[in-house]
């Protein structure tokens, strides 16, 4: 199992949904090589873009992101993606791992539209990522 009880966690989590907020993402990583608590890395008020610049290819991690987009001509639209990260240099068994805890970080990133699974940085380009939001929020006025 996977410890996400750091209260920083929780907090940064709210501070992300709350729409008077700036922050935009948040981002946990495992303490250390051997550990499973989780702590809380970093937030920022960036997009897709800023997050993947504090991704580290050596690490597992776990990811809440506040994606805003235009459905239409007439809407504006946010949305949440939780996104798992398992870097290239990542260790076998931290990877075998993640799986299996990510239901426990589910457990407290709990209120999401689509779930992200990255290995690379470009899996988090932000327009495949707007079309499956799209897909997943139902209502599209635009063909997509």
């Amino acid at each position: 199992m996977a410890d996400v009880s750091a209260p920083e966690i929780a907090a940064a989590y709210l501070d992300v949904r709350d729409d008077k907020s700036d922050t935009k993402w948040l981002l946990i990583d495992y303490e250390s090589e051997k550990s499973d608590k989780l702590t809380l890395t970093s937030t920022g008020t960036g997009g897709l873009s800023d997050l993947k610049e504090h991704l580290d290819d050596s690490k597992a991690s776990f990811a809440y992101v506040r994606v805003a987009y235009a459905n239409d001509k007439e809407s504006q639209r946010e949305k949440f993606v939780l996104v798992t990260w398992i870097g290239k240099n990542t260790k076998v068994m931290r990877k075998a791992k993640v799986s299996v805890q990510a239901a426990d970080v589910k457990q407290v990133l709990r209120s999401y539209s689509i779930d992200v699974a990255a290995r690379e940085k470009e899996d988090l380009n932000e327009d495949p990522i707007i079309v499956r939001l799209r897909k997943a929020g139902g209502a599209s006025y635009d063909g997509v």
